[in-house]
């Protein structure tokens, strides 16, 4: 399996989740890999300071927009256990851009970010926000069979 197989699934997925917690608000999700930030959120009619003309590719975008306000959502993928490599690059990510919610799914296992996550419980690896309010990126197994993320696995829990 090539990790762009699991785009179309995970965008689905990122529909109906965002479709459920925010009812009355335009949702719109989107394979976004080969695109900057910047110019996704151009399309519509979103202006990201921090995004402009920097190199930062989300897989798969979530917006939430209702009157003039917004809300990002991310989620990477990886067919690989997963590393703290992974982890650093979406971290990166979500302290620049801070948006509402950010996944971390693979079709593998959790690899080497399991032990430190679970072993040694540094979810604290996790954290990212403004300061104001702390949020923490989910990481997960993604089910291939089932095109949904495996919750038995989810960090937090």
């Amino acid at each position: 399996m090539k990790e762009f197989e699991l785009y179309a699934p995970m965008a689905n997925w990122l529909k109906n989740y965002l479709s459920g917690k925010y009812k009355n608000s335009e949702i719109i999700v989107e394979d976004s890999h080969a695109q900057r930030l910047d110019r996704v959120l151009k399309k519509y009619g979103i202006t990201n300071d921090l995004a402009t003309g920097v190199d930062i590719q989300i897989d798969v975008l979530g917006i939430v927009k209702k009157d003039d306000q917004y809300k990002l959502f991310f989620i990477e993928a990886k067919i690989t256990p997963l590393t703290l490599r992974d982890l650093g690059q979406l971290w990166a990510y979500c302290k620049l851009i801070d948006p509402e919610e950010a996944f971390l799914f693979t079709s593998n296992n959790l690899g080497s970010l399991n032990k430190l996550l679970k072993g040694f419980g540094r979810e604290d690896l996790l954290d990212f926000g403004n300061g104001k309010r702390i949020k923490k990126m989910k990481v997960a197994v993604w089910d291939v069979l089932r095109n949904n993320i495996n919750y038995l696995t989810e960090i937090p829990n």
